[in-house]
């Protein structure tokens, strides 16, 4: 007989970004859940850059938001400044991105995990995982105490095995010097679970009374402020200004003189790196024809001078940094406060892994964040979400929830990891989706928020304002269909300011939107029975109306797409039996071991006559069976 010390329906491993969303999700749909971190001072920490969103990270936010998870609401919170990227393109790449007040943030989510009804917070290292014959999990911490969970996520971060790179100096440890998780490797590894080493770092943090502003770049947030939340009504002021500066040639010669005594290029670095957020002396050997590389300095926080060097990671020796930072504008007499980094840390092979984050061999053990092989923050959090949803839904006893990829960038990212993997850590971009003139930041809600309901993550006050918004959107896009816009010397005025053709009979006001030269903006002083309601109400339906063709398009695609979704593969299929497959095909299959047909039709290796092949094999199965699915 185990002496237990406590029961749970939801024990979820680390309290970083995933395990929060992880934690909080189960406990939100009833589920008696514990959230385990190594120090309880780390709980929403930020080890890299104190900011959320960013390039397609944003939509991912605003997804998360919409299903009802938390992140969106901390970041309005304690946000420093917010600013909406990609402005001067299409609305599809439209990103909001907020500089946090890191400390703030942390102390936030952290009373938000102690105030959650069925949630304990609890400081242990889990050092051993293993399943009883019960089937419940059980854990033992390094104090060797034991817990008992129906489900189990391991949501680790950086922190599992986790070793840190100075140039010469290595040792182990997670971020910011916190302990790592040392014993848990080896009792996955034992479990029969593939995991590898990937590795990512961060840049120095700088005094901010030591740098000169004098010829920076000023970066200012936007105003009126756009809220990440669907529930912040309130959003605030920004106040801060970031600064942008450049390395030069004399940055590149210092570290191109000093590369040998860099363990990414000495073999001391064994894990592989980011490809999309490489360190700056990655950089400057994979783009060596670049004369200067652009960097952001960002505050951490309304009460601390430490400065955030974005674009600057490194794990050069700490005389190296000092010399390279000097050599940049405005950094000429920085004082580093915290050296630059790498780390190294233990990550599943995600081709392991259902789209509801459950391992395919491990039942009831769930992996989320960088444990499955992605970067960042926000891929984290949602991927957290996903896993303490279906954990709970699993537990009781309700259908799973899984996101495809034509209903957001958090099906498009864990479809990508569970059916092609990923070599180096996985961040998301707006290229990584086919479908991302539908999946914009603007209608996560009109996607996701009916998903969140029907779960339960989503509040009666937060319904009827979504369905109200809804209301609103239908009603301003009868209107502008409705209006006609007679002409006259004013209205042809504004318009061949707009360089764009007058008008001699009325004109629908949805037709003079579709105009490229034209917008609300543009029209306002002629479009006089425009109601007074949220103007992202009216970004939404511009978007609407100028990419209709292209929406509808799209929509035509997902469709098609989602009749092969609907072609269920059994899980006890064999591969290896079914005539017509090719060699490479069998493996891949029988590695990933795909859902569903759509899925199967993405696996790297499985080719269109393979779809095909199992397209026959799937109908001669119904026919076998009288014609049942």
């Amino acid at each position: 007989m185990v002496d237990v010390a406590r029961k749970y329906d939801v024990a979820v491993i680390g309290a970083g970004h995933a395990g929060i969303e992880a934690a909080l999700a189960s406990a939100r749909l009833g589920c008696k859940t514990a959230v385990f971190t190594i120090n309880m001072d780390a709980v929403g920490n930020c080890p890299c850059n104190p900011s959320i969103g960013g390039t397609a990270k944003g939509h991912l936010v605003r997804e998360l938001d919409a299903l009802g998870g938390e992140m969106g609401k901390a970041a309005d919170e304690t946000f420093l400044q917010m600013r909406m990227l990609n402005r001067g393109k299409g609305p599809a790449v439209h990103s909001l991105r907020a500089q946090i007040d890191r400390r703030a943030y942390a102390e936030r989510m952290k009373h938000c995990l102690e105030l959650q009804q069925n949630l304990e917070l609890r400081q242990a290292e889990i050092i051993d995982l293993v399943k009883n014959d019960d089937g419940e999990w059980e854990l033992t911490t390094r104090l060797k105490t034991k817990y008992l969970a129906k489900a189990v996520i391991i949501a680790t971060g950086t922190y599992l095995g986790g070793v840190v790179f100075v140039g010469d100096v290595s040792y182990e440890s997670g971020p910011d010097g916190i302990f790592p998780s040392k014993f848990l490797p080896d009792a996955l590894k034992n479990m029969g679970m593939s995991i590898r080493r990937f590795k990512t770092g961060t840049p120095a943090r700088v005094l901010k009374s030591s740098i000169d502003f004098t010829d920076l770049e000023e970066q200012a947030g936007d105003e009126p402020v756009t809220p990440f939340s669907y529930d912040t009504l309130e959003p605030g002021e920004n106040k801060v200004l970031c600064h942008i500066s450049w390395t030069n040639e004399k940055t590149k010669k210092i570290i191109l003189d000093n590369l040998h005594r860099s363990p990414l290029y000495s073999g001391k670095i064994e894990g592989i790196g980011p490809r999309y957020c490489p360190s700056i002396e990655d950089k400057i050997v994979r783009f060596s024809e670049k004369e200067r590389h652009q960097l952001f300095i960002e505050p951490c926080g309304l009460n601390t001078e430490e400065m955030y060097l974005q674009g600057m990671s490194s794990s050069l020796p700490e005389d190296v940094q000092t010399a390279f930072y000097h050599s940049i504008k405005g950094l000429e007499n920085a004082v580093i406060m915290r050296p630059a980094y790498a780390i190294e840390y233990y990550c599943c092979d995600p081709l392991q892994l259902r789209r509801t984050l459950e391992f395919i061999d491990f039942e009831n053990l769930y992996g989320a964040g960088q444990f499955n092989g992605s970067s960042g923050y926000e891929e984290a959090a949602v991927q957290g979400f996903v896993a303490g949803v279906n954990a709970a839904l699993k537990i009781l006893g309700r259908e799973p929830m899984v996101l495809d990829r034509a209903s957001s960038y958090i099906g498009t990212l864990i479809d990508d990891l569970v059916t092609k993997g990923c070599q180096d850590p996985y961040r998301m971009m707006t290229s990584r989706s086919e479908y991302r003139l539908v999946l914009r930041q603007d209608n996560a809600d009109s996607r996701l928020t009916p998903i969140g309901r029907k779960i339960g993550l989503i509040s009666d006050e937060r319904w009827e304002r979504f369905n109200k918004k809804q209301e609103l959107i239908k009603e301003e896009l009868k209107r502008v269909k409705a209006t006609v816009i007679a002409p006259s010397e004013k209205v042809n005025e504004i318009l061949v300011s707009r360089e764009t053709s007058a008008i001699n009979t009325g004109v629908r006001l949805i037709d003079l939107i579709k105009r490229p030269q034209l917008g609300y903006d543009a029209l306002s002083e002629i479009d006089e029975n425009r109601p007074n309601i949220d103007r992202n109400i009216f970004e939404q339906v511009e978007t609407e109306i100028k990419y209709e063709g292209y929406i509808k398009r799209q929509l035509i695609v997902i469709d098609q797409v989602r009749r092969l979704e609907c072609k269920i593969l059994p899980e006890n299929i064999d591969y290896n039996a079914i005539d017509g497959l090719r060699l490479e095909a069998r493996e891949k299959l029988t590695k990933v071991r795909p859902e569903n047909i759509g899925q199967a039709s993405r696996i790297s290796g499985v080719s269109p006559a393979d779809i095909s092949v199992l397209v026959i094999y799937l109908a001669s199965l119904r026919n076998k069976n009288g014609g049942a699915k």
